[in-house]
């Protein structure tokens, strides 16, 4: 096996490693949805979930679900209306917050959606293995201790303290 810097580095390198992870994952999926002229993206997947459990909901709902920025719904959202998924309209309560929910081409395209999905929750299974409580407990355990105290903040004190004793 060829030299892995990523993987040699460890824990040093595990946003790299999540994201090289990551970004294979996607990358095949989008590669199947082409072959299969499904003009849809591998992160829309939440969306569509999300929205197929509860329709018409607020893109700052969607963000708070989905663990994503406002600025990162927004985009989400207009990116899969632009292609004809989603339909938004006004809160008649609130005309400043926009209501999203499945368009019909979308609730039409969901239960071979739901096949696709299905088989990469079986491809995901195959790699990961059946027993992936250790894997998901790990990532609980870094997701809880992240919102406790965030990235940046441990970060920032770390380097304070470094850069004190370097002096």
């Amino acid at each position: 096996m060829e030299y892995d810097l990523v993987r040699n580095l460890g824990y040093k390198a595990l946003d790299s490693r999540f994201k090289r992870i990551s970004d294979r994952i996607s990358h095949d999926v989008r590669k199947l949805y082409r072959s299969l002229n499904i003009d849809v993206e591998p992160h829309w997947y939440l969306v569509f979930m999300l929205l197929e459990a509860k329709d018409n909901v607020s893109i700052t709902h969607i963000a708070e679900q989905l663990g994503y920025s406002h600025p990162t719904a927004v985009m989400l959202v207009k990116k899969m209306s632009e292609k004809g998924y989603l339909t938004s309209t006004n809160d008649l309560a609130d005309r400043r917050k926009q209501m999203v929910s499945l368009s019909e081409k979308a609730k039409t395209l969901m239960p071979s959606l739901k096949i696709l999905w299905k088989s990469c929750e079986e491809a995901l299974l195959q790699i990961i293995g059946e027993d992936n409580s250790r894997l998901m407990h790990s990532l609980d355990q870094i997701d809880r201790s992240m919102k406790e105290i965030s990235f940046h903040d441990r970060f920032k004190e770390a380097y304070q303290m470094t850069n004190t004793k370097e002096r």
